[in-house]
């Protein structure tokens, strides 16, 4: 296969391409090179003989240039769901990135015929009944209180495919739901193949930990340098949940995808660690406290907007449809983190700056 891949010289973006090429596929990759660490990333796979092109999605113009390929996979955004409010980009800047970009790729797939991959977002599902979901605090972290009524789309196993979506997602949320509608239309009207997959919280080693993008990096990170953290909301005890993929297994998923002759493959799916690969801060915290011994965690109970208190994706379509589930565990993750970290004691400098 000839793959193109959008962001490839971010973490995930990186991982996929090398992946590909050890696989003995043909990558060329279009970045914008402005996060923080990219370069890195640049080198290594140009190193590997893989065509890293300075280019941004934004531009029509940089696609014109580009060879035809067989798939597109789109792993460029701006991931933070505080995107546009949190004075690092402004409101337009976010929807040119996550949405006007999609159509740009999606133009470019149009006129080579190529499939397309997008890299969604747990970020999608509405806020408001995220925000309301009945949970109780066992060992540290919150659980869903199943003795109560559950909306539509939630179960043990986490937030399915059918949860409402309707606003407030955040303006990040909103662009990748509307990536994804447009997305479906173009492969309806121009008979292109289209895989959207809404993904929970990537973790692992080489990421550029942010806090509100790659919380378990950042935190472990964080942690062994001992810098200053904190519990956010929620009384700030530290209790709100999430789950964790690997980049490796998001691959294998994306692998089968790509493969699948299949017509009635559904076009939408979690990729997620699950309620089994999930995770509170406290529980992080005491993970760590484990490794490198104590270390003081400071305590805001202050709300924050668009933050939800347990964000647990289920993928068991994925499962029935793929075939596929999680390989690697939360706890060989934490451990790739924990090596990578100890490694490189400088890494938040590097991805923060």
């Amino acid at each position: 296969m000839k793959l193109l891949i959008t962001g490839i010289c971010g973490f995930v973006g990186a991982h996929l391409a090398r992946r590909w090429v050890e696989a003995g596929h043909q990558v060329i990759g279009i970045d914008n090179l402005i996060r923080p660490g990219a370069q890195l990333n640049r080198d290594a796979l140009k190193g590997m003989g893989v065509k890293v092109l300075h280019g941004d999605i934004r531009m029509a113009s940089d696609f014109e240039a580009l060879p035809s390929v067989d798939h597109v996979i789109d792993a460029a955004a701006n991931p933070s769901v505080l995107a546009g409010l949190d004075g690092k980009s402004r409101s337009r800047q976010v929807v040119e990135h996550n949405l006007l970009g999609t159509i740009n790729i999606l133009e470019y797939c149009r006129r080579v015929g190529a499939g397309f991959v997008l890299i969604s977002t747990s970020r999608v599902y509405a806020i408001e009944p995220l925000a309301g979901l009945p949970l109780v605090v066992s060992n540290g972290a919150f659980r869903l209180d199943e003795s109560k009524p559950l909306p539509p789309g939630v179960s043990a196993e986490g937030i399915a495919e059918d949860f409402s979506t309707r606003a407030p997602v955040s303006l990040y949320g909103a662009t990748k739901l509307a990536s994804e509608v447009m997305a479906l239309e173009y492969g309806e009207a121009f008979g292109l193949s289209v895989r959207i997959n809404r993904c929970g919280v990537l973790a692992g080693a080489g990421q550029f930990g942010h806090a509100e993008q790659g919380i378990f990096s950042f935190w472990l990170h964080s942690y062994c340098g001992r810098r200053p953290l904190r519990y956010i909301n929620f009384g700030g005890h530290g209790h709100q949940v999430r789950d964790a993929l690997h980049p490796e297994d998001l691959y294998r998923a994306i692998e089968l995808q790509l493969r699948s002759s299949d017509s009635a493959l559904p076009r939408v799916m979690n990729l997620a660690g699950g309620a089994g690969q999930s995770m509170s801060l406290l529980e992080l915290t005491e993970w760590c406290e484990r490794r490198w011994g104590r270390h003081t965690i400071g305590s805001d109970p202050g709300g924050r907007r668009y933050d939800v208190p347990w964000m647990v994706l289920d993928a068991r379509l994925a499962r029935d449809a793929l075939g596929w589930r999680p390989t690697i565990s939360l706890e060989a993750i934490l451990g790739e983190i924990a090596d990578h970290a100890e490694s490189n004691p400088n890494w938040l400098d590097i991805c923060l700056n």
